[in-house]
């Protein structure tokens, strides 16, 4: 690690960083509507966006900072179990196609803005569409919290803020006025400053990993080499656990959990909110079907990128801390102009998906919680000004996250929220092809599916902490080890079905459903589809 601020590539991270402030400023201004004082302009950017923006955006939103800090950093720390990551995103896309444009229309149709809109809508019961939406926050949360240790590598790497002794305020001060910085552009212009800035964060992405891909194996005398410095450097004994610390390929008694996290991960990852708000945003059910076949280029990228974990350690590259590897190797290797762009492209890349998580989780509050426990006759422009302000406020706890718990912590919770946001894909994929499950049986799964999940995973140690150690636990009836999420997500759909069964044997009633059979085909251009500037407070 150089010593001192890095003054050169400080300046070009700052640079790019002033530039996409001013664009996000300037996205108020962009695609500007008639009536702004509606969640469909200000959490959905009005439904509008094109097959490239919303390539862009979604690309800005699933593939974060952090997937650029810690795919890699896992390959750094324990070889190629972290490649799982490459499969799952593969995996996700002809999952959602079959799912994503039933959901589009229908969320269009009914002015949804959020899962838990249509889940109320479908289901009729608000206490199955409360569990979907706290779920929704809950996981959200650490997520975002993980944005911003993600820019907070990138500060360390570069020198800024001191070290580990200097005033707290000194140290986190540059995370501060970039926290400053995003919510203020986020309230300002909603769902179009991601929008618009995604185009400069992958832009700046591509180009990173295009010159890394060549540049660094060159320098370190071709893959080869590095994967033979790899290889020996995984056969070393970590003296924690007896054991080596990796291995280029996953051993036999690795591979239940290689598949069951990949799997997992694929059945959830659109679950998040913010990955819904993204698709939600698209003008057409068309934009949503070809930016299935098109975003599968970003697992290119991702499995490019994976690679630098190898690369940091046939590199030399010491940290104490996995997640500064890939920042410590390109301040290593890159010229110091380079390394301030790889540093832009990363920190960038905490902004987007920031901002839209946080949109992601103020739109659940706000329809979800204040609208439908609070103030049921909110207006459009109540519940824009509602969900402006708790987007802030769930910004303003993502940064107490980072600033007051370890950073292990955030990590854990993270891995948390993934096991819990699987708990409500029966309510929202199940319903978008059936009405059989019943509400209760739905809600009772979800409890089931959240109390194992929990206890699981707080019951995984490792050798630097007691709980909540990691994401994989032996699968009952099984005995391997397996990914606790989707081990919580069978009994969650066999709690379902087997109660689904009785409520109906007993005539337990049923909600009211407000949709119907045509809404989950329904295009933009379609009659009775409602016109967009005529909507705010949503069909409820």
């Amino acid at each position: 690690m150089k010593d001192g601020v890095n003054g050169v590539a400080l300046g070009v991270f700052v640079f790019f960083f002033l530039a996409v402030t001013v664009l996000g400023f300037l996205a108020a201004r962009w695609r500007k509507a008639e009536n702004e004082n509606s969640l469909d302009e200000w959490g959905l950017g009005g439904r509008s966006f094109g097959t490239w923006i919303t390539w862009f955006l979604l690309g800005g939103d699933l593939y974060t900072a952090y997937t650029f800090v810690a795919v890699p950093a896992a390959i750094y720390a324990a070889g190629a179990a972290g490649f799982f990551a490459v499969p799952y995103t593969i995996l996700v896309y002809p999952l959602i196609f079959t799912f994503l444009p039933r959901l589009w229309s229908v969320s269009h149709k009914h002015g949804y803005v959020t899962t838990s809109d249509f889940v109320r809508g479908r289901f009729g019961s608000k206490g199955l569409s409360l569990a979907v939406a706290v779920t929704g926050i809950l996981a959200t949360m650490p997520y975002i919290a993980l944005q911003l240790v993600g820019i907070q590598a990138v500060l360390d790497v570069m020198g800024v803020g001191g070290g580990e002794n200097t005033n707290w305020f000194v140290k986190d001060l540059p995370l501060l006025i970039a926290f400053g910085v995003l919510a203020a552009y986020t309230y300002s212009s909603g769902l179009r400053a991601p929008a618009l800035i995604a185009f400069v964060k992958d832009t700046l992405i591509y180009i990173v990993i295009a010159v890394a891909i060549i540049y660094i194996p060159i320098k370190l005398g071709g893959f080869d080499e590095i994967f033979t410095k790899a290889g020996e450097a995984y056969a070393t004994v970590n003296p924690a656990t007896g054991k080596p610390k990796g291995a280029l390929v996953p051993g036999e008694a690795g591979q239940w959990t290689y598949a069951t996290l990949a799997l997992g991960s694929a059945l959830a990852l659109f679950m998040y909110p913010h990955s819904i708000t993204a698709t939600l945003s698209s003008k057409s059910r068309e934009v949503i079907r070809r930016n299935t076949t098109i975003l599968p280029l970003y697992s290119l990228m991702l499995g490019l990128l994976a690679l630098l974990g190898f690369m940091a350690i046939a590199a030399g590259v010491k940290v104490t801390n996995g997640q500064l590897a890939i920042p410590q190797l390109f301040e290593n290797m890159f010229p110091d102009w380079f390394a301030g762009v790889a540093f832009a492209a990363i920190g960038i890349g905490a902004l987007v998906p920031a901002a839209i998580m946080s949109i992601a989780a103020a739109n659940l509050f706000t329809r979800n919680i204040y609208k439908d426990f609070i103030k049921r006759d909110a207006t459009p422009e109540q519940e824009t000004k509602v969900s402006k302000l708790v987007s802030l406020l769930v910004k303003v706890g993502a940064l107490v996250f980072v600033l007051t718990m370890d950073k292990t912590v955030a990590i854990n919770f993270q891995l948390l929220g993934g096991i819990w946001i699987l708990q409500t894909f029966p309510a929202l994929v199940g319903g978008l092809f059936t009405r059989w499950f019943h509400r209760w049986a739905l809600l009772a799964g979800w409890a089931v599916g959240m109390v194992y999940g929990t206890a699981a995973a707080y019951g995984v140690a490792s050798p630097t902490q007691k709980h909540f150690g990691g994401s994989a636990a032996e699968i009952p009836g099984i005995g391997e080890i397996g990914y606790i999420g989707l081990t919580a997500f069978v009994l969650n759909v066999l709690v379902t079905v087997v109660l689904t069964f009785v409520l109906k044997a007993v005539k337990a009633p049923e909600g009211v459903d407000e949709t119907s059979p045509e809404d989950y085909t329904a295009d933009a251009g379609d009659a009775g589809v409602r016109d967009l500037p005529k909507v705010g407070a949503g069909a409820h």
